[in-house]
């Protein structure tokens, strides 16, 4: 895999997979698909307060979509409007803009998907499966 959308730190973030599975029990649950590629991606929230304390996700999806996932994994909490701004910087990435600050930072593993415009989905799903979770939650 020579492409540099499959860059070995990309690879490194799909294979940790941080925030891998379910929490039991959850606050709120939200699922997101991609029809055009097959990713499915469902997430389990805990909240404290109306605040994102932790997530837990399971996909069925591309490295593009794992490697996304789990670094919301590692390190995302916080309200509906972190997770839309989040959202609104990797989306700005992915259309030539800069990479989300710390520590959100290693989305810079995702550039490569900047290049490949139908593969932004991929990138935006795990933060999609999330805000279906909190206004489901």
């Amino acid at each position: 895999m020579d492409d540099p959308l499959y860059s070995k730190p990309l690879l490194r973030l799909a294979a940790l997979a941080a925030g891998a599975g379910r929490l039991e029990p959850c606050d709120a649950q939200g699922s997101a698909h991609n029809p055009v590629c097959g990713d499915k991606i469902s997430v389990t929230l805990h909240l404290e307060d109306g605040r994102l304390v932790q997530m837990a996700h399971q996909t069925q999806a591309c490295v593009l979509t794992q490697a996304s996932a789990s670094i919301l994994g590692a390190h995302l909490t916080g309200n509906r409007q972190d997770v839309e701004a989040l959202h609104r910087q990797v989306g700005a990435m992915l259309r030539g803009g800069d990479v989300p600050p710390a520590p959100f930072a290693e989305y810079a593993a995702l550039i490569g998907a900047a290049s490949h415009r139908n593969r932004h989905k991929c990138v935006l799903l795990p933060l999609d499966a999330v805000l279906d979770a909190l206004s489901n939650g």
